[in-house]
């Protein structure tokens, strides 16, 4: 390593790497601004300026019509096709001649209601303009410096969207596959056995009083881990596995059926998404905006007032949410984490009642089992529902679920491979 620090082509890339880090940081939170504005707009003043409290039932069905024609309009005539199909299974990337259709399908989707995150819009974004500085400054292209300048691109565009800069370097890390098979072969066992260990210490540490000198912050403590959160967990995270395993192979089949007739599948696939989030909101009475839409938004709510989420309601929101899910990721543009994230949020506080079950570790291993689940990312889903999750104590959970998701997803049929043109 000091060999390849020291060569000047390398520093070189450095340098470049975090100069380019403030304009495509800049860019990217503009892009985020917009996104925010828009969707507040559409759902928010103009029901509000109409005389409605929230939006009425039918409201996503006419906004569907814009992200279809969009992404119809970039299939057809925009080079990359408007971005990475989320179904694809990876959170993708783009070049310079891609940005322009990347932008314009994001902002007419992720506002609109599509069940899709900005995650991999971000990415492409971040990835596409630092090649587009390097070929403005000339600097020379290699095929490593491009590798190495699109990662850290797209490093600088997504690390505000997790709240922490290390989610997004890990995620493109696990995600490039660097380490290949290998590397999922070795951090199984690891996060498997770390995660046993962690239950053994703490529950052997609390039993016996003695200390271990284990590096610890005073921190106020959560909810102390019982037995019922680690056996409900790992049941959690096979069910959940099994579940959104077929949510992700109806969208791989969706993707597939959108090669050959762009148009009417991507029209149809859109219209599906507005009545399932339609008829989530007939229902249950609540607001359409629950089952549409990224659910980033909807999970914080969700978290801060669980009890205010009826049996009904969860339920509804996990058959309809899920099924538009699975039509964006098979034809629309955006990202999958952040739905996915929901899923498993609402599928934890719905069974969290069960004996010995809590909330807080009911929704940490529901969302590591449902992003594990999507991503087929292990590692990247426990550190990001850690962070987000905030209790030190919950990472056991978080880390069993994950594996538990992943391994059940692993060994199940795959089904088709999206046609890797699409992404492109």
């Amino acid at each position: 390593m000091g060999e390849t620090l020291r060569k000047p082509g390398y520093l070189k890339a450095l340098v470049f790497s975090a100069i380019i880090g403030v304009p495509v940081s800049l860019v990217a939170f503009w892009f985020l601004g917009a996104v925010h504005e828009l969707e507040h707009l559409i759902w928010s003043s103009w029901p509000g300026a109409a005389g409605w409290a929230r939006p009425p039932w039918w409201w996503p069905l006419p906004l569907a019509v814009v992200p279809a024609v969009a992404v119809v309009l970039a299939v057809r005539y925009l080079p990359g096709q408007g971005g990475h199909v989320p179904a694809a299974g990876h959170l993708g990337g783009a070049s310079k001649a891609a940005l322009p259709g990347v932008v314009l399908a994001a902002l007419c989707c992720l506002p609109f209601g599509v069940v899709l995150g900005p995650e991999s819009p971000l990415i492409a974004l971040g990835g596409g303009l630092a090649l587009f500085f390097r070929d403005l400054v000339r600097a020379p292209a290699t095929r490593a410096g491009t590798a190495l300048l699109g990662a850290a691109g797209s490093a600088a565009a997504i690390s505000a969207i997790f709240g922490n800069p290390l989610v997004g370097a890990i995620l493109l890390i696990e995600g490039a596959g660097l380490g290949g098979p290998q590397l999922f072969a070795v951090m199984l066992p690891v996060l498997l056995a770390g995660g046993v260990g962690s239950i053994v210490f703490t529950g052997f540490g609390h039993w016996t009083g003695v200390k271990t000198g284990s590096l610890t912050l005073q921190l106020p403590p959560p909810p102390r881990l019982d037995t019922g959160d680690v056996v409900w967990s790992l049941l959690m995270g096979v069910a959940l596995g099994v579940a959104l395993h077929y949510v992700t192979g109806l969208g791989r089949r969706i993707a597939v059926a959108v090669v050959p007739r762009p148009g009417p599948v991507i029209a149809a696939s859109a219209a599906g998404m507005a009545v399932c989030v339609a008829l989530y909101s007939v229902a249950t009475g609540r607001s359409p905006a629950e089952a549409a839409l990224s659910g980033q938004s909807t999970l914080a709510k969700l978290a801060q007032d669980p009890h205010s989420w009826p049996v009904a309601a969860l339920v509804a929101v996990l058959a309809f949410k899920g099924v538009a899910y699975a039509l964006c990721l098979g034809s629309l543009r955006g990202g999958p984490i952040f739905p996915s994230l929901f899923l498993g949020g609402a599928a934890g506080v719905l069974l969290a009642p069960l004996p010995g079950f809590g909330v807080v570790p009911a929704m940490a291993a529901g969302m590591a089992a449902s992003s594990a689940a999507v991503l087929r990312l292990p590692v990247s889903s426990v550190v990001l529902v850690a962070l987000l999750v905030g209790h030190v104590d919950a990472l056991p959970v978080i880390m069993l679920a994950a594996v538990a998701a992943f391994v059940t997803v692993e060994l199940m049929p795959q089904g088709p491979k999206v046609p890797p043109f699409q992404g492109s």
